[in-house]
């Protein structure tokens, strides 16, 4: 179930407030600039390829370009077989910021994003359906989990995709990881 937990930087330990309805979260991550919606899914298989998926979202797909202005769309997907799942984990677990907006759409599984928005810091658990969009600049970060199952299409201005610039504050290392809220979730 998407979960939005509400954390105060400065008592990371439990969260100030949880919401699960999908409406609410919403309004939540919107009242701080941050898209959130839910769109459906299609059943693909298992083994459906880059271009079989992004195929299958070609008119989400060519809407979020129109809408935002971006010049390209990719698919990032991670399973827990993956040999390299730890590093991939740790590349995006420290606080960063983007130079354009970083979109996702969840087509599969679940990851957990980390907004740190003034003194808060709002996790929210993305799940199959769930589209997010983080404004360029936003500090944030994300967990994948120890065993990740995910899969994503990402939208960019940039061809090249985005590049993390990281912040070098240890906030992230303060916050309950994925492990404790997608079980709590």
């Amino acid at each position: 179930m998407t979960t939005l937990s509400i954390f105060d930087q400065s008592r990371p330990e439990t969260p100030e407030q949880v919401v699960e309805n999908p409406a609410d979260i919403a309004r939540l991550l919107g009242e701080q600039g941050i898209r959130f919606e839910r769109w459906p899914t299609r059943a693909l298989p298992s083994d459906a390829s880059q271009d079989d998926i992004l195929d299958a979202y070609a008119d989400e797909v060519d809407h979020l370009k129109r809408e935002g202005g971006f010049a390209t769309a990719d698919v990032v997907s991670l399973t827990a077989d993956n040999p390299q799942k730890e590093a991939f984990r740790q590349k995006f677990l420290d606080e960063h910021t983007h130079s354009e907006d970083e979109v996702r759409f969840f087509v599969h599984g679940q990851g957990l994003f980390y907004l740190h928005l003034g003194e808060q810091v709002y996790a929210i658990l993305c799940q199959r359906n769930d589209l997010i969009s983080v404004p360029h600049g936003t500090r944030h970060w994300f967990d994948m989990g120890p065993e990740p199952e995910f899969t994503c299409i990402r939208l960019f201005t940039n061809p090249e995709g985005w590049v993390a610039e990281f912040t070098g504050e240890d906030i992230a290392s303060r916050l309950p990881r994925y492990e404790q809220l997608a079980g709590a979730a």
